[in-house]
């Protein structure tokens, strides 16, 4: 009889209260499959300092750190862990109970499998799903389309780390599928949606989005980490190649491929067109 959870449930909050008790709205404390561990990273608004005695006082699992970053308190929870199968939840948003047992299930079918990511359901500002896509190494090199609400196997941190404390201000999770990948583990994409992802100004991806200088500090740090393996510049540079030969036949392609797509297609069923840029 398996007297320890098999999922951590992993929750950091920094001043995320008005959410949290939405994001454990599908959660069962009590539930012998999976534990939670919500780590406090130091938050200090009133609304969520009360919210988070509240749920202290109904025996959820809290850890109090002071203020690190999202990444070292991603860690915290790592370190606290007892389950194989590790599934970081952001505070503001939501997990589907189904993918929790959907995830381990496929974990337990393939001891290759590192990770176990799915679509999500876009709630806030924007509406829809959010279809992710199967894994490829070459699109994850050019940008991150994994979110961070994904099931991760616990030795994999045993082996490669924990998340790089260094990645401050967002694209932590990205950096952490790369050093996956890049270690030549096992991708799953789960096409159903396993979590509903808010969007808002205030979070983090709101601000990483409208600040160049993080994300040019975050994407130097990445490039210059992961040397000889990202080359982003080279596909800049590519770019300019074609545009140079023919800037009127390029940027008519590029129109096509967006918004006549039934032309691009006939037209490359025919053979009259190069696939692609």
């Amino acid at each position: 009889m398996r007297l320890l959870p098999k999922v951590s449930i992993v929750i950091p909050c920094y001043n995320h209260g008005r959410y949290l008790k939405e994001a454990l709205s599908n959660l069962n404390n009590e539930s012998g499959l999976y534990e939670i561990i919500i780590v406090n990273d130091g938050s200090d608004e009133a609304k969520t300092l009360q919210v988070l005695d509240d749920l202290k006082a109904k025996h959820f699992n809290i850890v109090f750190q002071e203020n690190k970053g999202l990444s070292e308190a991603r860690n915290t929870g790592i370190f606290h862990s007892k389950g194989d199968y590790i599934l970081f939840l952001d505070a503001d948003n939501s997990i589907e109970v189904d993918f929790i047992n959907k995830a381990a299930e496929i974990f337990d079918a393939d001891s290759e499998i590192a990770v176990v990511y799915s679509d999500a359901e876009y709630v806030g500002n924007k509406i829809g799903r959010w279809n992710v896509g199967e894994f490829n190494l070459q699109r994850l090199m050019i940008t991150n389309y994994i979110d961070a609400c994904a099931m991760v196997r616990k030795t994999v941190f045993d082996e490669l780390g924990g998340y790089d404390s260094n990645m401050i201000g967002g694209w932590e999770d990205w950096e952490l599928w790369l050093r996956i990948a890049f270690a030549g583990k096992k991708f799953y994409y789960l096409p159903e949606v396993g979590f509903k992802y808010r969007t808002y100004p205030g979070s983090m991806s709101g601000v990483l989005g409208k600040s160049f200088e993080i994300r040019n500090r975050l994407k130097t740090y990445l490039h210059e980490k992961y040397k000889g393996k990202m080359g982003q510049e080279y596909i800049t540079d590519f770019v300019i190649t074609r545009f140079k030969k023919s800037p009127l036949k390029f940027v008519t392609k590029l129109v096509m491929i967006s918004w006549f797509n039934k032309v691009y297609q006939k037209l490359l069923k025919e053979n009259k067109i190069i696939k692609g840029i």
